[in-house]
């Protein structure tokens, strides 16, 4: 679950992907829409046809489900805390409406946790103890890897990155929900940035393309030679690259992995960027950072990762 997509992938035990389905979050509804959305889209993969109503309850072949969400979860409750892209999220308890639905266990976690597990079990991080995954998409997050566990923090939000600030002179801004970091280095910043950028000197087709919420009109104006959207882009990776050199400093970790959306969009840019930042404020202990080997689907595949660790358990 995204602050823009659900995505789903049903997987056999193991860990094998079958069918997968992807639609928009339809936000309007507020909570009770967008879990009744992520009923059907579970209902479509374990019944295998849409148009019936049939939980998965009926199926005995339906062991575990897993979510990963764009929210810190509160280890103490289980309940998803904040989705501050989602009206209404807040407080949430998600794994217990899908778990009344369904009759199975049901896990859910951040959704850069959930990434970090994936790059762990299935990419470019593999056999390695202690990194950071950062998500890119509408918002902004982290998953971080200490000796081979998440470290999910005391509340759950060790590493929700949206708040990271690395501008001392601004600590007394009020950046509501949004927080400083999201506001600067997510989609929805670069999108804002970008029709200020943009907006009103349009050509080649740039008005349509400026109207759109996300960013991808940023970087499409970019990959056409854009001089104002390279500079929007390239202010945002500076500003990740300093708090990746901000993480590096408190965690020192052997590799920091960047995924999700925004990646697609420029990733040599972006990779360049960071890692002329970080190596400038670390040129002793900067460690490698590579793009997810996943793509979009890092998350999918730590929430399959996930659900295995308990349906595996169950079958037992």
């Amino acid at each position: 679950m995204g602050a823009s997509n659900l995505r789903f992938a049903r997987a056999d035990l193991t860990g094998r992907l079958g069918k997968t389905h992807a639609e928009h979050v339809r936000p309007e509804g507020g909570p009770e829409g967008v879990i009744a959305q992520m009923k059907a889209g579970i209902d479509a993969l374990a019944a295998g046809d849409r148009s019936r109503s049939v939980r998965a309850l009926s199926s005995p072949r339906l062991r575990a489900i897993a979510f990963g969400v764009p929210s810190a979860v509160d280890p103490r409750t289980g309940r998803v805390a904040l989705a501050n892209n989602l009206p209404g999220w807040r407080n949430i308890d998600l794994a217990g409406a899908i778990k009344s639905a369904f009759g199975v266990p049901v896990i859910v976690d951040n959704d850069a946790n959930m990434a970090a597990l994936g790059e762990q079990w299935k990419g470019v991080a593999r056999r390695v103890a202690n990194f950071v995954f950062v998500a890119l998409g509408t918002g902004i997050g982290s998953g971080v890897v200490v000796n081979g566990q998440l470290c999910h923090g005391r509340t759950g939000n060790a590493g929700e990155l949206y708040r990271f600030n690395v501008d001392w002179r601004r600590w007394n801004d009020d950046f509501g929900d949004t927080g400083y970091f999201e506001a600067h280095v997510a989609g929805l910043g670069i999108a804002a940035a970008g029709r200020r950028a943009l907006g009103g000197r349009s050509r080649r087709g740039y008005a349509s393309l400026v109207s759109r919420r996300d960013a991808q009109f940023v970087f499409e104006t970019f990959r056409q030679g854009d001089e104002r959207a390279k500079a929007v882009l390239e202010r945002a990776f500076t500003i990740l690259g300093a708090g990746v050199a901000d993480l590096v400093s408190v965690l020192d970790p052997d590799l920091i992995v960047l995924g999700g959306g925004l990646t697609r969009g420029a990733p040599e840019f972006m990779l360049e960027t960071v890692e002329r930042v970080l190596k400038r404020i670390h040129p002793d202990i900067a460690p490698p950072v590579r793009l997810s080997a996943l793509g979009d689907r890092a998350q999918l595949y730590g929430a399959i990762f996930a659900a295995l660790s308990i349906a595996n358990q169950t079958t037992v």
